[in-house]
């Protein structure tokens, strides 16, 4: 694990200094959901309370493991990710929150299946990278890290990161044969 692995493991939102709220999340055809976010200042007050928010609102839903800003109304480029609980995950670095975040690399495809809170009802097989570099800014701080993720994780972060590109995972699925849906 890098340095920048180990920043990103070690945060915790009681860095933002702020209690987060717990938000109402938008379900599709919400037009947040197809727009793509814009890039933020992670520093300012208004982001900061939302990182805490977007924790507070994935917390209290039940088998969540990111939520992205879009999901909450607020369209921009901000999400947080805690993949530790699930029973699908091999490594992790806990729960964050990444503001501004891209894929810098990536490789390993592989088709498994994803669902969504804003897409209640239906889950659907995704290709994604099993494997990736993320480069992103923490919230408050404003603070630059690049992490490596690797399987359940990773597919978290791709998931999270179409959010805030305007595309949900039913964008990215190969046809409505690969649709279904959701059993529980």
């Amino acid at each position: 694990m890098s340095e920048a692995d180990d920043r990103v493991t070690a945060w915790s939102e009681a860095e933002l200094g702020v209690p987060g709220r717990v938000l109402d999340v938008v379900r599709a055809p919400d037009v947040v959901l197809s727009s793509a976010g814009g890039e933020i200042d992670p520093t300012r007050p208004a982001m900061v309370q939302l990182a805490a928010d977007l924790v507070a609102t994935m917390r209290v839903s039940p088998g969540c493991v990111g939520l992205a800003a879009p999901q909450v109304g607020v369209g921009c480029r901000m999400f947080c990710v805690d993949v530790s609980a699930h029973p699908k995950t091999k490594g992790h670095h806990g729960t964050f929150v990444l503001c501004n975040a891209e894929v810098v690399e990536s490789s390993r495809n592989e088709k498994a299946r994803e669902g969504c809170m804003s897409v209640p009802d239906l889950t659907g097989d995704v290709k994604r990278a099993s494997r990736l570099v993320v480069r992103g800014v923490l919230p408050g701080t404003g603070e630059p890290v690049e992490l490596t993720a690797s399987a359940f994780e990773a597919r978290a972060l791709q998931h999270e990161i179409d959010h805030c590109a305007g595309l949900l995972f039913l964008d990215r699925v190969s046809g409505a044969h690969a649709v279904y849906a959701r059993q529980t």
